[in-house]
């Protein structure tokens, strides 16, 4: 099966399962494409990311079902009172004035104007939501691992997540162990079973909380690494939370063509984008198109991808009273 198929399978079927394997818990979000990474922006994408509930889950449920900006929690913003926008955000005024738009633009500040000055405060306290961090690396052959080992090294040295897994269709060797992290859990998936994923081995708690390495780059005779406190953990983690929470798994658009469904993609009641031509889950940004063999021009398929994610997890859509806007955050 090929990666982006595989990938959005098993999100799919994260979802909706009761516990997430070899570790418990519900994934309450799911999501895939997260940067991990500290140092080097962009350096670590996990393909998935599922959030395990903390203590105030329903309040972040109930506060915005967009992203809050990294640099929105970092302001110091007041919750009761109104403060003047420029006071709450450390450097020039335009940059204070733009990270209370944002924060406003996901629901998460008020801004309004007294006595002629642009005031913020935040709509509600920002909730203890995230019980921990799940990363998959998903490499469905491992006859084509890429650069898994160091992936592994990197999410188990770093310890953004408090679990590191590989999952994989291949059949998994003590030779594939011996080349991972301790750490790191392996599961075996099968997409023609009903409980698709075997626990191979479980993964161990990461050190989530304490400072961690990085990874940065890894040489014939060395491998570069850079140290990362506690607190600069703390807030990438935070910022991978928020950042699944808005995002999800389901970056797609369907393709338009009449060969394409919203369908059979062997997901239950989960939307894939599914090819009538090529029989399987395909990947609309690179392989559908003109230039595709079997394009057939159409409409895209019918599909709500947002009422779609409501009715399968506790996430709410107008939660906040705003909708999803593009470009207010990146990786």
């Amino acid at each position: 099966m090929r990666e982006y198929a595989f990938e959005l399978r098993l999100c799919a079927h994260l979802e909706g399962a009761g516990s997430v394997p070899g570790v418990g818990g519900v994934a309450g979000v799911v999501a895939r494409q997260l940067g991990t990474s500290v140092h080097a922006a962009g350096g670590r994408i996990v393909d998935t990311v599922c959030v395990l509930p903390g203590p105030s889950f329903d309040e972040r449920v109930t506060l915005t079902s967009e992203t809050v900006p990294p640099a929105v929690l970092d302001a110091d913003v007041p919750v009761g009172e109104y403060e003047r926008v420029t006071r709450v955000s450390d450097g020039p005024p335009e940059r204070a004035r733009a990270v209370a738009e944002h924060g406003a633009e996901a629901g998460f500040l008020d801004v309004t104007r007294r006595d002629g000055q642009q005031v913020v405060r935040q709509v509600a306290r920002y909730p203890d939501w995230v019980g921990g961090l799940v990363g998959v690396e998903n490499k469905p052959d491992l006859g084509r691992p890429g650069d898994l080992e160091l992936q592994m090294r990197h999410d188990a040295s770093l310890s953004v997540l408090d679990y590191a897994v590989l999952a994989t269709e291949s059949h998994v060797t003590r030779a594939h162990l011996n080349r991972l992290p301790e750490a790191v859990g392996v599961w075996r998936v099968d997409f023609d079973r009903d409980d698709p994923v075997e626990v191979v081995r479980e993964p161990e708690p990461l050190d989530s909380t304490g400072p961690g390495l990085e990874v940065l780059d890894e040489h014939t005779a060395r491998t570069d690494v850079r140290p990362v406190t506690a607190d600069e953990k703390a807030r990438q983690r935070r910022r991978v939370a928020e950042r699944a929470y808005g995002k999800g798994w389901r970056t797609f658009d369907l393709p338009p063509c009449a060969r394409a469904t919203a369908g059979d993609g062997g997901a239950g009641d989960a939307t894939l984008p599914y090819c009538e031509h090529f029989e399987r889950v395909v990947d609309p940004a690179s392989e559908c198109g003109e230039e595709c063999p079997g394009f057939v021009d159409a409409d895209p398929p019918p599909a709500d991808l947002d009422a779609e994610r409501e009715r399968r997890t506790a996430w709410q859509r107008e939660s906040g009273g705003r909708r999803r806007q593009a470009g207010l955050d990146q990786f």
